[in-house]
């Protein structure tokens, strides 16, 4: 917050030396370090999609048996309307018709710097973008949910320095992902009340000045306040899911009046001609015809962006994830958002640019250059109900404005306060109403160029956390299918105990469907007396054991040093009685069995005492042999 403050205060006492000092920063940058940009997110994207098609991708973002907890909608609406937002309405119309009329190469107004112009834009909102959310994200979830760490940035380390992330090293991390957080979400509060403004000024004649824009900002983000008290079930679920419906409701109307048939075509062009260069784009610096003012002013814009927006939109798509396993959550969070929003750029972007080109309607390129936020209500005038157009679209920056608003809020007071999944409403006040501050002084200070600036600048250190991390979460992830290879296929033990039960008791405890008590019973009784003896038998040998038994679970963990526990824990599970079973009771329970990586879903009611000790030392040598694999070296 330190950090922060001064940025602030400095911006607001001296703002013209700022703005300068901001133009110096950007220029080095863009000079000294594009490479380091460009680079680091095309190696994001390759471990993005190795994850995604290799083994890993079996891996649940929590225990084997959790399961979503959100619906695929909800999913979406939340995680599309915390990353793109804002962005797709202040550049759907605004980006294609810039780079059609001032393309990086070749003549501008032609057919063809028409098409390169929607592969530019492609490639600035695409897979790249949600390939660097989907690695914070991923990474965060994993630790968390899989490792039963703190849902923050430091967790990722954890497999490379240990507990020293509960220290100083990892208040460090955090506090570059707050900042890198703030940045982001004011640029995008920047981009919003500049385009809230221009509705404003077009439907009501209100005034584009920066005093009128910091009123905006003060009125919306206690909009955003409102809505981060009311915690994310309360208000930014239900928020999410409106803006979803407001943006279809704009996305369709725009598609219908205008050429619906040749939208769709382009659609499909464009994605092709978008996959087709994406190897080419993702390291094309221009470093034989240099480009460095456009690049800076693009490409390096939006990595920046994309990566200061990492930690927050990464911790809040992994704080609804939980559940999913690895390959569900990045075809999810890649091709889903990338999908809907390639439809929005081409359905915008073309039908602007096919204005100009057709119907000659230069006046909205002349507009797009002089006045950015006004190009979305500029457009719509030549649609049938502008009128209704405009009132939409304005409604939908300001839905969208909160919502990025009050989700930013939401991460930050969880990086400030430890990971809390529900941190006091005082600190979520606080940081609400900071950001809306932050994004007014900015804008003050130096307008959009300073939030730019300010977010290519807070992404740099953001870059090596995020590469670091990802390499740690590979590590980890590797010795999670090690681990999982060990364990798999589990056989029933009964076959080689030494019992004296008759296979025909064995069937009746299979086909049986056992009351509550009867589990219990057999927990208390067979399961913990199991348990006691082999952790008496186990401390005896050297290990370091401790048993937690209660009404509902039993459980050994086998202590090590320096590696992973091992956890077997009998759990009563409650269920519904199955069709099959012509039964007529209201249910049955089983005494399922639970390893450190989470329910095994195999029943152990009616072993014997010797069968369950059995049963447990089966997977303590598989736990053991996965030890040894992921930690031994071979000497010759």
């Amino acid at each position: 917050m330190f950090f922060i403050l001064i940025i602030t205060i400095l911006a607001s006492v001296f703002p013209k030396s700022f703005a300068q000092v901001f133009i110096e920063i950007q220029s080095w940058i863009v000079e000294s370090t594009s490479w380091l940009y460009v680079l680091s997110v095309g190696i994001i994207m390759f471990i993005v999609l190795w994850m995604m098609l290799s083994k890993v991708g079996e891996i649940k973002l929590g225990p084997d048996h959790s399961t979503p907890e959100y619906g695929n909608l909800s999913w979406f609406s939340m995680l599309f309307s915390a990353g793109m937002g804002i962005g797709l309405l202040f550049f759907g119309v605004a980006e294609p018709i810039m780079h059609f009329s001032s393309p990086p190469m070749g003549d501008p107004n032609t057919l063809e710097s028409a098409r390169e112009a929607m592969k530019i834009t492609f490639f600035h909102w695409g897979l790249h973008a949600w390939a660097i959310y989907s690695i914070m994200a991923v990474t965060l979830a994993y630790f968390c949910y899989r490792k039963n760490l703190p849902l923050l940035p430091r967790s990722a380390f954890f497999p490379l320095i240990g507990d020293k992330i509960f220290g100083v090293t990892g208040d460090i991390i955090d506090t570059f992902a707050v900042i890198g957080t703030m940045f982001g979400v004011a640029t995008s509060l920047g981009f919003g009340v500049t385009q809230v403004n221009a509705g404003l000024n077009y439907l009501f004649d209100v005034p584009q000045t920066s005093m009128v824009q910091v009123g905006l900002i003060a009125i919306i983000t206690l909009m955003a306040t409102v809505s981060v008290v009311l915690g994310l079930d309360g208000g930014i679920k239900k928020l999410s899911n409106a803006n979803i419906i407001l943006a279809v409701l704009l996305l369709l109307a725009v598609l219908i009046l205008g050429d619906t048939g040749e939208l769709m075509r382009s659609y499909v062009q464009n994605t092709g001609a978008y996959l087709s260069d994406l190897m080419y784009k993702t390291f094309n610096l221009y470093a034989y015809e240099r480009k460095d003012k456009w690049l800076g002013g693009w490409t390096l814009l939006y990595w920046g962006w994309w990566i200061s927006w990492s930690p927050f939109v990464g911790m809040f798509i992994a704080r609804i994830s939980r559940g999913r396993t690895i390959r569900e959550f990045l075809l999810g969070v890649l091709f889903v958002p990338s999908a809907f929003t390639f439809l929005w750029m081409t359905v915008f972007g073309n039908s602007a640019i096919n204005l100009v080109l057709k119907d000659g309607a230069t006046e909205l390129v002349t507009v797009v250059n002089e006045n950015v936020p006004v190009a979305l209500f500029k457009f719509f005038e030549y649609f049938p109900f502008s009128g209704a157009l405009t009132c939409l679209g304005l409604l939908l920056v300001v839905t969208f404005f909160v919502s990025s608003s009050d989700s930013g809020s939401l991460v930050i007071d969880t990086l400030t306060s430890g990971g809390a999944e529900e941190p006091p409403v005082w600190q979520r006040i606080f940081w609400a109403l900071l950001e809306g501050v932050v994004a007014a002084t900015l804008l003050l200070a130096g307008g959009l160029e300073a939030l730019q600036t300010m977010t290519i600048v807070s992404a740099l250190p953001m870059i090596f956390l995020i590469l670091i991390g990802a390499f740690a979460l590979v590590r980890s992830l590797n010795d999670d299918v090690m681990h999982m290879k060990a364990v798999m296929n589990h056989t029933t033990t009964v076959q080689f105990s030494n019992s004296s039960t008759s296979w025909e008791s064995r069937l009746d405890s299979i086909v049986s469907l056992p009351k509550i008590t009867e589990v219990k019973t057999f927990l208390k009784k067979d399961v913990a007396s199991a348990i006691k003896e082999l952790s008496t038998t186990m401390n005896s040998k050297g290990l370091n054991t401790k048993t937690v038994i209660d009404e509902s679970s039993a459980k050994i963990v086998v202590i090590n040093n320096d590696v992973e526990d091992f956890v077997y824990k009998v759990v009563i599970r409650k269920f519904s009685v199955p069709d099959y079973a012509n039964d007529e009771q209201d249910g049955y329970c089983r005494a399922e069995v639970f390893l450190l990586s989470g329910g095994q879903d195999y029943d152990i009611f009616g072993y014997t005492k010797e069968q369950i000790i059995t049963d447990i030392i089966t997977q303590y040598e598989k736990h053991f042999h996965y030890l040894h694999q992921s930690n031994s070296e071979v000497y010759s």
